[in-house]
């Protein structure tokens, strides 16, 4: 059986994914030398949170009940704070927003549409579990962007408001076991596209070995984080 990189166990120093509460350059010696420009780093983390916001709105429009209405606007405005702040950010250093996120937009607007379900749960979840991942990875990148880097991290962990999506997939599974084997399933499909968006942004368009090991442990602790969401919810990883 293949086994991905991202599924084999890294050997040696494991290189980790700040916690939520660590600015600290523990990425930094192994994975500054892969990580885009500045311009790349800033233009992604801020269009793909824009995404997260359309694809929220969207869902409130499609979501009869008022109770996940009003939760999914709330991790609607999240996204769009993050959003509003990235972009602020990329003006502070002299940069025009839509320039520096014209050039991922087609990529990451495919990205999203393969990532919609075709169901509103279904689409729920993947805005945790995308938006999870990527968010932990855009950490790991931040600690070598110096200042600039510590404010992109203190954006990217402000409360993303979506525990009430979290419940209301939680409720939805415990009720019926076909959603929870469905959503299980959707959750794992969700994981290549998910890996394939954070390995394009790196600097090399081709990896060597030396540059594989050094990213691995990265994409494991992204897939750790990943499955212990998916735990949380009660869905297997």
């Amino acid at each position: 059986m293949v086994r991905w990189f991202w599924q084999r166990r890294p050997e040696g120093r494991t290189l980790s994914l700040r916690s939520r509460g660590d600015l600290g350059d523990a990425t930094r010696v192994d994975f500054e030398e892969l990580a885009p420009d500045i311009d790349t780093f800033l233009g992604q983390a801020a269009y793909l949170q824009l995404g997260f916001f359309e694809t929220l709105t969207r869902l409130i429009r499609a979501t009869p009940e008022l109770a996940e209405k009003e939760a999914l606007s709330r991790a609607a405005g999240a996204a769009l704070t993050k959003h509003r702040a990235l972009v602020d950010l990329i003006r502070e250093r002299g940069g025009e927003p839509t320039e520096v996120m014209l050039p991922f937009r087609e990529q990451l607007d495919a990205f999203r549409r393969k990532t919609i379900g075709k169901r509103p749960r279904e689409t729920m979840l993947s805005v945790h579990v995308t938006a999870g991942m990527l968010d932990d990875f855009y950490l790991a990148l931040a600690s070598g962007y110096a200042d600039t880097g510590r404010r992109v991290a203190r954006i990217l962990q402000a409360d993303d408001d979506r525990q009430s999506i979290v419940e209301i997939i939680k409720a939805t599974i415990e009720s019926d076991e076909e959603w929870r084997s469905l959503l299980s399933l959707w959750g794992r499909r969700l994981v290549g596209d998910t890996l394939l968006v954070a390995r394009a942004a790196l600097r090399p368009t081709r990896l060597g070995a030396a540059e594989e090991k050094q990213v691995e442990p990265v994409f494991t602790d992204l897939m750790a984080g990943h499955a212990r969401r998916l735990d949380a919810m009660g869905l297997a990883a």
